[in-house]
């Protein structure tokens, strides 16, 4: 591949945009944090013409990247996505003028906002200022002339991540008990495709094809052969985002569960964006900002509400697989643990979804602390003890995960968490 620099660097003031040229013949691409959600939409998105790939790179010079080219104050999350994203530019595997790197950008008071300006810099500052840096936001904070979201993408992708967590939901109950090593992967390979086939172009998609999608993920999933006389011991996983899902961020935490016979519980991201939506209609009723805006999130929120009740309506009709909680009563077992104002990074879901896993059996839960997190400290360490004040059986480990952290006393301290474990 291509991988000499240009002589002239991108000016500190300005930076270069993704053009609806560049859409033609550029790959993108994009850090992993989701395996199953986000390999799913980048599969969508090439119906649209983005050739986007999902980065699976790993190993310990990822983080020595992001620290080269970040401070190293910075959060971890962010230092392990800049460094995956710089790993790939410097592994010779791309033609460096025909790629761009994509990032989301919520806009919010977490530093992940920043995320964008930090990794711009990294590259203006190794000669690579000429890759742009697509801005994925919601907000209007950057435009991208050739990445554009329409209506019936964004719907289609809305779909793509229910019908996302759906798949992961499933697959971690199958995967500790499977008789034939690897089935559980192909049947995520298989409800993936099936997904693609029908998500084609602009085509406005019913939700009666998605309820049908919904039914085939739990038809395909429960067709797999399991072995469940063997009891394994439930473990939730809670935290930061990236680093509650991200193999890399969490040292492949759910391969270590299961290698010490558990079965890794994970809320979905669907709660994460329920979470986003409904901090709208809290600012409101606190602070009584933006009444109109609170009135459309709350509508909007309503009506995701209703897509999880069918899924979680059809879990318990087909009786396989343990359904999740509605959101609406996961948000309202919050109440007693934390107030809803407390809204920074997780927030108050942080809590939320503990008493979720505790509520439902999971007693016990690693709660995954990224260094640089502070309101994840706050939100999620700093509530264990409320939460056992309430819940007396919870047995929860908070585990920090940095640069300097050594996976084997990350693992004997969820080890030491599992010998008490029921």
């Amino acid at each position: 591949m291509q991988n000499s620099k240009t002589p002239e660097a991108t000016p500190a003031y300005s930076y270069p945009q993704f053009t609806e040229e560049m859409r033609k013949t550029y790959k993108i691409l994009v850090p992993n944090m989701l395996p199953v959600q986000l390999g799913l939409i980048c599969r969508l998105m090439k119906n649209y013409g983005y050739d986007m790939e999902l980065l699976h790179t790993e190993g310990p010079n990822i983080a020595e990247q992001g620290l080269r080219n970040v401070h190293n104050d910075t959060c971890y999350p962010a230092l392990l996505v800049i460094g995956q994203l710089m790993d790939a530019i410097e592994s010779g595997r791309y033609d460096i003028h025909k790629i761009a790197l994509i990032l989301p950008q919520t806009g919010g008071g977490c530093r992940a906002s920043n995320y964008i300006h930090l990794l711009r810099k990294a590259l203006e500052k190794n000669g690579y200022g000429f890759i742009p840096v697509i801005s994925l936001n919601f907000s209007g904070l950057e435009s991208n002339p050739g990445f554009k979201l329409t209506k019936t993408m964004l719907v289609q992708v809305a779909y793509a991540l229910l019908i996302g967590d759906l798949i992961m939901m499933v697959a971690n109950q199958c995967r500790p008990y499977e008789v034939v090593p690897g089935s559980t992967d192909k049947a995520i390979d298989i409800c993936m495709d099936a997904v693609i086939k029908r998500f084609t172009g602009e085509r406005m998609v019913r939700y009666g094809e998605v309820k049908h999608l919904f039914r085939f993920v739990l038809t395909v999933f429960g067709k797999l052969k399991l072995d469940k006389t063997q009891k394994k011991k439930l473990v939730g996983i809670v935290g930061e985002i990236y680093v509650k899902f991200s193999p890399l961020g969490n040292n492949r935490l759910e391969e270590f569960l299961l290698s010490e016979g558990c079965e890794p519980v994970l809320p979905g991201l669907m709660d994460f964006c329920l979470y986003c939506i409904y901090n709208s209609v809290i600012d409101h009723e606190l602070y009584s900002r933006n009444g109109r805006t609170a009135a459309v999130y709350k509508l909007v929120y309503q009506f995701v509400l209703g897509k999880q009740a069918d899924i979680i309506k059809m879990m318990k009709k087909d009786g396989h697989f343990r359904p999740p909680m509605p959101f609406d009563e996961v948000r309202k077992k919050s109440h007693a643990i934390i107030g809803q104002g407390v809204k920074m990074g997780e927030g108050w879901l942080l809590p939320a979804e503990m008493v979720e896993l505790i509520s439902e059996g999971v007693t016990n839960i690693v709660c995954t602390q990224p260094f640089g997190c502070l309101p994840n400290h706050i939100a999620g360490k700093g509530m264990i003890r409320k939460i056992r004040e309430v819940y007396p059986q919870a047995n929860i480990v908070a585990v920090d995960y940095d640069p300097g952290a050594s996976k084997i006393n990350q693992e004997n301290r969820i080890k030491l968490m599992l010998s008490s474990a029921e």
